[in-house]
């Protein structure tokens, strides 16, 4: 199958080579696939959902399943690959027939026929997409009258300046690392850390959606042990190298053996810090206003 750096994202990167690791990462994903699908969604039998920025297929397929006798779900992204993937994933289970494949960014889904969806789901997705104003439009567009969009994504900016592990004797190094990873995604200008919850909410209601939901999830916890290679195969996202590429680049051997000496074994026992956030956004586009009645013309 053609690759491109979706694919090899989706497909390879994120787990870092780990099988057991995917199975872990996977079972999280499928909760929150859970979560859009049960978030304040009229998801019935016949009712056409869009997945925009479907990905591997992980809410699309699971809408599937929950619309056991007939709805059909329309599989949307900007990587053919993975399209390709979808469709043959859904010849595979017998689904084709009620699959829909469209090659299209979430800031213009042109191809898709205004008003002619029931719901619109996305699942990080948006943390890509520098117009998010034009998206929320387009959702708002393809949606019918009293359509719902239900969507997840995560808020980047929140915790940024902390560090998730002591690096205290290392702060030169740590520094310099973060300042790399901030050239390639400065905070203020990159899709991925130029918005925050608030800014969901604004471009939902100025698309002219309504009942507009949004569970903010703050998570501080633990970080979980993991092996160092592991740890440092593993990309933040598809558009940046992983820890050990990036520290190829900007530490010398010296000080790439200095940073390992003091950070591995935090990692490998887990002590440090996660700050997290996640937003479930779900709102309604509003139902065509009645037309008023039409008065007899007086005799």
């Amino acid at each position: 199958m053609e690759q491109d750096r979706w694919t090899r994202w989706l497909l390879e990167g994120r787990f870092g080579g780990d099988a057991e690791y995917a199975k872990e990462y996977l079972a999280r994903l499928r909760e929150v696939r859970d979560a859009v699908l049960d978030h304040r969604l009229k998801l019935v039998d016949g009712a056409t959902l869009l997945d925009v920025g479907a990905g591997d297929g992980l809410i699309g397929f699971g809408a599937l399943e929950r619309m056991s006798q007939g709805g059909r779900v329309v599989f949307s992204d900007i990587s053919r690959p993975l399209l390709e993937r979808c469709r043959s994933v859904a010849a595979r289970m017998g689904l084709g027939d009620r699959c829909d494949f469209v090659e299209a960014p979430a800031e213009d889904l042109g191809p898709i026929a205004g008003e002619t969806v029931d719901v619109v789901t996305t699942r990080s997705v948006l943390i890509y997409v520098g117009d998010k104003a034009a998206a929320f439009r387009e959702f708002h567009r393809v949606l019918k009258p009293d359509g719902r969009i239900s969507l997840f994504e995560p808020i980047n900016r929140y915790g940024l300046d902390a560090w998730r592990y002591d690096v205290a004797p290392v702060l030169d190094l740590a520094q310099r690392l973060r300042d790399f990873y901030r050239r390639l995604q400065p905070v203020d200008s990159d899709p991925m850390l130029d918005f925050d919850e608030h800014d969901l909410v604004a471009h939902c209601e100025a698309a002219g959606f309504i009942d507009i939901h949004l569970a903010l999830h703050i998570f501080v916890r633990s970080a979980t042990p993991q092996p160092w290679d592991r740890a440092i195969s593993i990309p933040g996202n598809p558009n940046i190298p992983s820890p050990r590429d990036a520290m190829a680049r900007v530490f010398s051997a010296e000080e790439a053996a200095r940073y390992e000496a003091h950070v591995r074994p935090q990692v490998e026992a887990g002590r440090g810090v996660v700050r997290e956030a996640v937003a479930y956004l779900a709102a309604m586009k509003p139902e065509r206003p009645s037309a008023p009645p039409v008065e007899e013309a007086s005799r």
